[in-house]
């Protein structure tokens, strides 16, 4: 079974702050990337600015993802996006989970929600998982793992393989810290373990399994190379073009 393209996926958070500022970084990403690219590369602007990057590449070159969404399709739900309007506008993408919203108290059932609604609209769900620490007993494999059992609760093994999982510990997202290879590795092999007992060994070699937390320029290749990995999902370094496409280029064949 041949492994799975390499995803790079930058999530731009908060940011930029207009509208010609978002296109102008659109723009310098999508000039450095080659045409024959062998990594899918995807960015994920604020809601306001999806409109404005999916009319700039309407034959998506460079993809346009969400940085969440809503489970419900309409009703009286106030600020929320539902997979539907996502759709519409050309999102391929989706990312569930982050750390920053479970912090905001978004549960490990709201997110199963998600991840339906998302599959149901033929989108990706990148759906984020992974430790607030490490501690000395390994516990926090049974942290993550009580999350793959909760995120892949009513998902068929065929809906599963759509999933791209992100791995980001939470104590490495922007804090300057970051996994050794080792440590990707391991949870790696643990993740693909855990998605083999929940369906069978081709389902587990199927999903893409992407880190997040601190990916730079100068650690991406060791990450890729030593981490097992097939991707990043890539936060504060995605803003800044000539370091994103160095990471982009860290994992092409």
């Amino acid at each position: 079974m041949s492994s799975p393209t390499p995803l790079v996926i930058g999530n731009w958070k908060l940011n930029p702050t207009t509208s010609a500022e978002t296109k102008a970084l659109f723009l310098a990403v999508r000039k450095q990337l080659k045409k024959d690219e062998s990594v899918t590369v995807v960015v994920a602007p604020p809601f306001p600015f999806i409109p404005d990057l999916t009319r700039l590449s309407p034959a998506g070159r460079l993809p346009v993802a969400a940085q969440d969404v809503f489970y419900e399709e309409s009703g009286a739900h106030t600020g929320e996006v539902s997979a539907t309007m996502l759709a519409s506008f050309g999102v391929s993408h989706v990312i569930i989970g982050h750390s920053e919203r479970r912090a905001k108290g978004e549960t490990d059932e709201v997110i199963n929600k998600k991840i339906h609604a998302v599959l149901k609209r033929k989108l990706v769900p990148v759906v984020c998982i992974g430790e607030s620490e490490r501690d000395g007993q390994a516990k926090f494999y049974g942290f993550v793992e009580a999350q793959l059992r909760s995120l892949a609760t009513g998902l068929t093994a065929r809906q599963m393989a759509q999933v791209v999982i992100a791995y980001e510990p939470i104590w490495a997202i922007g804090t300057g810290k970051t996994a050794t290879p080792d440590d990707v590795k391991e949870m790696q092999l643990f993740i693909t373990t855990v998605l083999t007992k929940l369906y069978d060994r081709p389902t587990g070699k199927r999903v893409r399994i992407i880190y997040g937390g601190s990916v730079k320029p100068d650690n991406a290749k060791a990450l890729h190379e030593g981490g097992g990995m097939h991707g990043f999902l890539v936060g504060g370094a995605s803003l800044k073009p000539d370091d994103f496409i160095s990471i982009v280029r860290s994992v092409s064949k």
